[in-house]
């Protein structure tokens, strides 16, 4: 299996180096410090288990790396329209892509409802949906933590679990090929029949904690500490649970006891706080700003997180993280 990995960030930068080390046809699209330093010195990952450094074929330019079995795309949800203009020449007839990628995708919605027009907060004008075909898709939840100590070095902390499923649902010999080449890499790679009620699911206890951290600064412990942040969390993830079910995505679990399994790994920095800290652009739109929207077509009110939604674009915007 051809495989190709765009973005080497923490989570594209170690599948990467994990899939080469255990002898996949690895390559990867990137570009600037990352490109140069890959390139010239390898892609290094630590763990708690050890360091180790990869060289693999590496390129700014799709055309180079040609047509691809698996597009693995590991970028940051505002980055995504500049790759989807330049990914065509990867892309064969049979090429699957897989997003690795937090928050509401482009094909979330039109998977489950067709009849409705892509989300403009994720895909305006359906641009992703026309360049990255549904068709072409299988769903990612990525369940690991990991982070950049600098360009082409990966930190990965803790987690292996990474579910990959048909977006449309069901059984296919493409998601058990790709989890196949996941699990090579020791990577807990898990089928679904469902990923889009898994990707609700891991959204719904991040879609809070993660703007909320970047609006007050706070690691995770803290937040769920305080109790009147603590119940607004609650409130917010309620309107979330019902917008899930309109959507096909019920939620068995109680917002209690999802929040009591966070605050039992301790306190973190979220990733869209050391974004907010390095003074990167947020994926706003994907974590929240696509809820609301989705609960505006499904008809759910959801008052708290149309306000967690303004204070947090409001930061943005006037520290230039969020277009305005």
């Amino acid at each position: 299996m051809r495989i190709a990995i765009i973005g080497l960030g923490a989570v594209g930068g170690l599948v990467a180096a994990r899939l080469a080390r255990a002898g996949q046809q690895v390559s990867a699209l990137a570009r600037g410090d990352t490109l140069a330093r890959v390139r010239a010195e390898g892609l290094q990952v630590e763990s708690t288990v050890g360091t180790f450094s990869v060289h693999l074929p590496i390129s700014d330019d799709a055309a180079a790396l040609g047509p691809q079995d698996l597009v693995v795309l590991a970028v940051k949800a505002p980055a995504l329209a500049s790759v989807a203009d330049t990914i065509a020449p990867m892309l064969g007839p049979e090429t699957v892509l897989l997003p690795a990628m937090n928050g509401v995708p482009w094909w979330f919605l039109p998977a489950a409802m067709p009849d409705q027009a892509p989300l403009a907060s994720v895909d305006p004008g359906g641009r992703l949906l026309a360049a990255l075909p549904l068709e072409r898709v299988l769903g990612c939840v990525v369940h690991l933590a990991a982070s950049t100590a600098a360009p082409g070095r990966v930190r990965h902390a803790t987690g292996e679990r990474l579910i990959v499923g048909e977006a449309r649902g069901g059984p296919s010999a493409r998601v058990d090929a790709v989890c196949a080449a996941l699990a090579s890499a020791g990577f807990q790679a898990e089928a679904s029949s469902d990923v889009r009620r898994d990707v609700w699911y891991k959204l719904w206890g991040n879609m809070t904690i993660n703007p909320v951290s970047a609006l007050t600064g706070a690691p995770t412990d803290a937040i769920l500490d305080d109790p009147l942040v603590r119940g607004f969390v609650l409130r917010c993830t309620a309107e979330a649970a019902e917008i899930g079910a309109r959507v096909g995505c019920p939620i068995a679990q109680s917002g209690e006891a999802r929040l009591d399994l966070t605050r039992e790994l301790g306190g973190f920095r979220t990733s869209m706080l050391q974004d907010t800290d390095a003074g990167r652009p947020i994926e706003l739109d994907a974590l929240v700003t696509s809820v609301h929207e989705i609960a505006a077509r499904v008809g759910v009110a959801a008052p708290n997180i149309a306000a967690l939604l303004g204070l947090a674009r409001l930061m943005a915007r006037r520290r230039g993280l969020y277009p305005a």
